[in-house]
């Protein structure tokens, strides 16, 4: 009988098993593919991504600078991918860079289907966690930054690799689960601070197991547990830190001393008169208003806006019973949503900015929700167009399958209109084009922006208003599309030689070169 039993349970597991591998390849197959078409077609990486690549390249030559300037990680991982193309061909050209950070953050962006899918898969079950990943992957923006040399998708697979094994730590008590969790939070630390707070969630965890010992941690156990974690994490991080000569985030700095100022500054104007403490003070409601609203619009452009009623409808389902919450693993991805709306009304009261790619984590990690969500309004659909029980679960099904679909053909006319990448900024390619034709490598390019001297590979400096380096031979200024190119002035006399549309559709911008005469 217990033979027959074992037999039974050991299949099951196969069974399961094989269930993840062939949903784990689907996902693979499909944002591999999906990615490898959008590099292809990548008209003009980001402003960013030129940075990391620039960066990249000094690392050989000064890594030190490389590292205090910004977190290095992404640029670490573009400069040994780079190094291991090279010993298969000779090339090292400009476009070789390209595709290798395009390549990293492709590689990334695959390698965190398989740890998301396992904490998807111990949140909410393998088939819901299969058809949010797969809803993920067609969501256009985050698949867009996914093929671009950015470092969004590094940071989302060290984040969720931490998170994994730390959701296994706590259920299994094991201490090498909670050493590879700070491991990851600290080489992600490197990419972006913010991989610190696996860290953080791990310590409040193991705190809470001190005064409420579970079966697989106790008390003592839970302090060295803590200790591994932070030796985990210490290993990258500690020299990394130690090389910058800085603990605390420049960000995060920023804030705390903006914060100090405004404090400050209130106090300092409430001694003259107390009117303008009191507007210091009410202006902070209409600024987190304003910034939780900007979060809402970001987060719903992610998911097409037609995603966001099964989020919402998913989240509150599985988040309503706040002890469930507070005393599973589902403390760790409301922890992780939690931090992330600071964050980013923090960041949008104290620049004024907030962009989808900020946002993008808050996707990443409740994106396993979306399934319940579609689920309950399949339900709900079917039984006001069911006319017997025997019809409600077929037409369930068939209703969750067509809510699906229609997401899905939202996610694919927006690829239509974003695709290929950079479109919208053709014009840049093509006076990089004329001005890698038409100049010397000695010829110092001024211009406001990095890429078009990068695709140019020219050396290049900013110019600031009108006034043209000294060394500089050529000049490259945007204008409106209204404005001739002669009809401004700078310090320097010069002469227009070619001129392009930013963008030959809608004709609002025009790039023009000129000569330093």
């Amino acid at each position: 009988m217990q033979v027959s039993i074992i037999v039974v349970a050991l299949e099951t597991q196969y069974k399961e098993r094989k269930g993840d591998i062939i949903n784990l390849l689907i996902l693979i197959v499909v944002a591999s593919v999906l990615g490898v078409y959008l590099i292809a077609t990548t008209v003009i990486i980001t402003r960013d991504g030129v940075y990391y690549i620039q960066q990249a390249q000094k690392l050989s030559s000064d890594p030190v600078r490389v590292i205090k300037e910004y977190p290095p990680g992404y640029q670490f991982l573009i400069f040994v991918a780079h190094k291991f193309v090279t010993l298969f061909t000779d090339n090292s050209s400009l476009f070789s860079w390209i595709y290798t950070a395009q390549s990293v953050t492709l590689l990334c962006r695959v390698l965190s289907l398989i740890s998301l899918y396992s904490v998807g898969e111990l949140l909410v079950g393998a088939r819901r966690s299969f058809w949010g990943l797969l809803i993920l992957i067609m969501l256009p923006y985050p698949a867009e930054m996914g093929s671009d040399a950015l470092r969004e998708w590094p940071h989302i697979f060290f984040l969720s690799t931490g998170l994994l094994f730390l959701i296994w730590g706590s259920r299994f008590g094991k201490w090498w689960m909670f050493g590879i969790a700070g491991l990851a939070a600290g080489l992600g630390h490197t990419i972006r601070e913010e991989c610190a707070q696996i860290v953080i969630y791990g310590i409040l965890w193991l705190s809470f197991s001190m005064f409420l010992p579970r079966p697989n941690i106790r008390r003592l156990k839970a302090v060295y547990l803590m200790l591994i974690l932070l030796i985990g994490f210490a290993i990258p991080a500690v020299p990394y830190m130690k090389v910058r000569g800085k603990v605390l985030p420049t960000k995060l700095r920023i804030v705390i001393s903006y914060n100090s100022e405004c404090q400050s500054s209130g106090l300092e104007q409430d001694s003259f008169g107390g009117a303008p403490a009191v507007y210091t003070a009410s202006g902070i409601p209409g600024d987190i208003l304003k910034a939780l609203g900007k979060l809402v619009q970001r987060t719903s452009e992610h998911l097409m806006y037609f995603f966001v009623l099964p989020l919402t409808v998913g989240l509150y389902c599985h988040f309503r019973k706040l002890r469930q919450v507070l005393l599973t693993e589902r403390l760790f991805i409301f922890a992780i949503i939690v931090l992330y709306v600071l964050m980013m009304v923090l960041l949008y009261i104290h620049c004024s900015y907030m962009s989808r790619r900020h946002c993008m984590p808050i996707v990443v990690f409740t994106v396993f929700y979306i399934p319940i969500g579609l689920q309950i309004l399949a339900r709900w659909l079917s039984k006001r167009t069911s006319k017997n029980a025997l019809a409600l679960r077929k037409n369930r099904q068939c209703w969750f399958f067509i809510l699906v679909a229609v997401g899905f053909s939202i996610c694919t006319a927006k690829f239509y209109r974003i695709t290929p990448p950079g479109w919208q900024k053709q014009g840049y390619i093509d006076a990089a084009k004329w001005l890698r034709e038409n100049t010397s490598e000695k010829d110092l390019i001024a211009l406001r922006g990095l890429r078009i001297g990068f695709y140019a590979q020219r050396s290049s400096r900013r110019i600031y208003g009108r006034n043209i380096p000294g060394n500089a031979k050529y000049v490259v200024e945007f204008l409106n599309g209204k404005l001739a190119g002669d009809s401004i002035a700078f310090n320097k006399d010069v002469r227009m030689r070619y001129s392009v549309w930013v963008n030959k559709k809608e004709m609002k911008k025009r790039i023009f070169i000129y000569e330093v005469l």
